[in-house]
């Protein structure tokens, strides 16, 4: 296929802009799909009532007159001159739009109507005009530099150029069963839908298309699996193992025991292990997978444990040499960031046996590290890994025994459908001294008593988190950004406290030394994106403050939260939201992950066509297995019969979904 630059109209600096997004194939352009779409439709000025949403069209009549404010807010007023009538226009923050509403530019308003004042408080302008039908306008994710129009333009093009090279991964079967429009009439639909039917239509076939890839890798693998009847045989020497836990210093809940039963269990099975650990945040899941570790190295095995991020495997390596102090296990830790010369000596340590345990990011499975005899591999917070990076791992042993690790409770309808063929060890009880912590939900209104709650902490020497769901600016979202934050946080708190931010775009060493600061004290307010949803303990941090957290799903802000509340001191979590609220009452009354994700998983169970994709699953782009439930059992269905027909075989489709997974990434 083609590549991206190839594409006409991107140029050296949109590629980087594109690039910057995770947009790097053309495949990746067109499968870049609306997160929301905008349904115009012209009202008239005179029938819409005081305060009622307005969405009218007209030309530019008035030089805009710009304002600045402090704080770096800005405000811009000009008139519109319409079919039914002169109206003012008033829009905040978008000083950008400035030199494009030159007098007798069409513009598209949308807003709310003062109808004394006959003034519009606009939340969107568009350059264009309605036509006498309905206007559905995708809206898509951008980034500073790159407008919803340049991404329009962009994925069009390509379509036309190109769009008959796009795979299609629905086998022809399926296809005509569920009489599908081909992939590229499809995503010409999904970017320019004309009616909500055939959007709709479309929307559910490259949903299909999604869940159908993946649940296929998840029936290979199950298939796999079921084939590997014979796995390690062990005896574990329990008094050891007894010896081994009275070390540790505090007492385990009884689930903990329970799940730790259940893991040995498998251990001295001649079965393979294929088991998922779950448990609500701060459970004390990681103890449990270490006494997994130990009792596989009394049976002479090494262990491996592989987490998302370098930091996050920083902090069990630490932990673990923390248990194992006083033992003659050698264990290391292996990361992108590990010095060459260390790595050498790791890789050795690894193939000739001496080291017992090793924890890492995906350096665990590269082509270069070969295991003396892995018994034992352990992925934690698995959602974050594809299945083929879970399965590279696993295939580095000859039949190693496999347990998976999650932090996001599972509701069991989910559980029972993606991990059917795996044993589930639940641990629901909070280990003693594990706070509630208190939760409020705030409207904007209540942000001044909001930054009094934060600085009542910052007096008493703790830390604070403050979340947001946006990086940077973007012309087709009203939502706080972690920059807009930062500048927001500076005035009000002048140089008292050191302030910095953190997101997924950042390069991963960036990222860790902040972080590392955040835990040294060195910085006592981090803004951040989503991602310190799985991070470091940070026992002094005692407040989280969530702006737009209406466009969070329960269980993310569950996840959230639990990043507070890990020390001695009394912790709080601070929900900002103008909408949603009583979805948001839920976290003040609920602090059981389990009861939250079921919660999530009835409130959500329906996705809205015209609605905001809510955060979520991260593997897929259209689809989502809780809002998508439906098509999810369908497309496993058909795959697992897909797979299973030996007629199949030699499909070249077939083919490639093995081959991806089966690859070393």
């Amino acid at each position: 296929m083609a590549e991206l630059k190839d594409v006409k109209g991107i140029g050296p600096k949109s590629l980087c802009l594109l690039n910057k997004i995770n947009i790097n194939t053309i495949e990746d352009l067109v499968t870049h799909y609306p997160f929301r779409y905008d349904v115009l439709q012209r009202d008239d000025l005179t029938k819409v009532e005081d305060g009622e949403k307005i969405i009218i069209d007209g030309k530019v009549e008035s030089v805009p007159i710009l304002m600045r404010f402090k704080a770096g807010l800005n405000k811009m007023n000009f008139r519109l001159v319409t079919q039914s009538g002169i109206v003012g226009v008033s829009i905040f923050n978008r000083a950008f739009l400035k030199s494009k509403l030159l007098v007798g530019t069409d513009v598209i308003v949308i807003g709310k109507l003062d109808k004394t004042k006959n003034v519009i408080t606009a939340s969107d302008i568009k350059l264009d005009v309605l036509s006498n039908k309905v206007k559905i306008e995708p809206v898509y994710h951008c980034t500073s530099g790159l407008t919803n129009k340049n991404m329009s333009t962009y994925i069009n093009m390509a379509l036309l150029m190109y769009g008959r090279e796009v795979r299609d991964y629905i086998p022809k079967k399926y296809q005509d069963k569920y009489n599908f429009v081909n992939k590229k009439t499809a995503l010409n639909i999904i970017h320019n839908p004309s009616t909500a039917e055939k959007l709709k239509e479309v929307t559910v076939r490259l949903k299909y298309e999604e869940l159908f890839e993946f649940m296929f890798k998840i029936n290979y693998l199950k298939q796999q699996n079921k084939k590997e009847k014979n796995g390690l045989v062990r005896v574990i020497d329990r008094e050891k193992l007894e010896e081994f836990r009275k070390k540790i210093p505090f007492t385990l809940t009884n689930d903990q025991n329970t799940a730790i039963e259940e893991i040995l269990h498998d251990l001295e099975s001649p079965t393979r292990m294929n088991r998922l650990l779950q448990g609500d945040v701060g459970s004390g899941k990681t103890v449990v997978a270490f006494m997994g570790m130990y009792a596989n190295y009394l049976c002479g095995y090494q262990g491996a444990l592989m987490a998302p991020t370098e930091i996050l495997a920083t902090q069990h390596y630490i932990n673990l040499c923390e248990f194992l102090k006083g033992t003659k296990v050698k264990a290391v830790l292996l990361t992108g960031s590990t010095p060459k010369k260390e790595k050498t000596e790791i890789y050795k340590g690894l193939e000739d046996g001496t080291i017992h345990m090793v924890i890492g990011t995906h350096a665990l499975i590269q082509d270069e590290v070969t295991y003396n005899n892995l018994g034992l591999v352990i992925t934690d917070e698995q959602h974050r890994f594809g299945v083929h990076q879970r399965a590279n791992l696993q295939n580095k042993g000859v039949k190693p025994d496999v347990l998976y690790m999650s932090a996001t409770p599972i509701p069991r309808t989910y559980a029972l459908t993606i991990f059917g063929d795996m044993d589930v060890s639940t641990i629901k009880e909070r280990p003693k001294g594990r706070q509630k912590i208190d939760t409020y939900v705030k409207k904007t209104t209540d942000v001044k008593e909001v930054l009094g709650m934060m600085y009542e902490e910052l007096k008493n020497h703790h830390q604070v988190y403050v979340i947001a769901p946006l990086i940077e600016e973007s012309e087709n979202s009203d939502l706080t950004t972690v920059n807009d934050l930062k500048e927001k946080m500076k005035l009000a708190f002048k140089d008292k406290y050191k302030i910095d931010i953190v997101h997924g775009k950042m390069a991963s060493g960036a990222k860790d030394i902040i972080m590392e600061q955040f835990k040294n004290n060195e910085v006592q307010i981090l803004i951040s994106t989503t991602v310190v949803e799985v991070g470091v303990d940070v026992p002094n941090a005692t407040t989280m403050i969530i702006f737009d957290a209406d466009r969070f799903g329960l269980s993310t802000l569950h996840q959230l939260r639990g990043r507070v509340g890990r020390g001695t001191s009394k912790s709080q979590c601070i929900l900002i939201s103008d909408s949603d609220a009583e979805r948001l009452k839920i976290m003040e009354r609920e602090d059981d992950g389990f009861v939250i994700s079921e919660e999530d998983f009835k409130l959500r169970g329906h996705g809205d066509l015209f609605g905001t994709k809510q955060s979520g699953d991260m593997t897929f782009k259209i689809a989502s297995v809780k809002n998508d439930y439906k098509i999810l059992l369908q497309a496993k269905k058909d795959s697992k019969e897909y797979l299973e027909n030996k007629e199949t075989d030699s499909d070249e489709l077939k083919k490639y979904f093995i081959d991806s997974i089966t690859k070393v990434n």
